[in-house]
């Protein structure tokens, strides 16, 4: 087997044609992982959720973490990680724009909203929508390929 770093370039666009990702976070010195279905545009992930232990953890801590990967098999896959910065797009009069372009990115996708738009259990029927769109611009992205050598 054959590993090598991918070229930027590349690792965008395996971003690109994917839709679902593992997002890390860290608080207190505890890591947290959770998958994320996303949309990308100009330097940024768009993506979706309810409120609960991931924002929570972002709001506190900005800094995160994405991992996107693709294999065929054992000896033949591309994986990408990319370090970024949280920022929440509130429904708000400064923020309308940024927030309408990330649902229009997202809603592109079938069944956008899962996993961000579901929680375990019965929830409370709430009067306004609780859930928030957020982006992650990219400050840095890495990746390795592996094939059959």
């Amino acid at each position: 087997m054959l590993i090598r770093e991918m070229t930027r370039q590349e690792c965008l666009d395996l971003v690109a044609e994917n839709h679902i990702a593992r997002l890390g976070c860290t608080r207190d010195g505890q890591p947290y992982i959770v998958p994320i279905q996303y949309a990308l545009a100009a330097n940024r992930l768009y993506s979706f959720s309810m409120p609960g232990q991931k924002i929570d953890w972002m709001r506190a801590n900005p800094r995160v973490c994405v991992q996107v990967d693709t294999g065929t098999d054992r000896q033949n896959w591309r994986s990408v990680v990319i370090h970024g910065r949280y920022q929440e797009l509130p429904d708000t009069k400064q923020w309308h724009r940024e927030r309408m372009n990330a649902w229009s990115l997202l809603e592109q996708r079938i069944n956008w909203w899962e996993p961000g738009g579901l929680k375990p259990g019965e929830q409370p029927v709430a009067g306004t929508s609780p859930h928030l769109f957020f982006e992650i611009e990219i400050d840095d992205v890495t990746g390795r390929a592996a094939s059959a050598g």
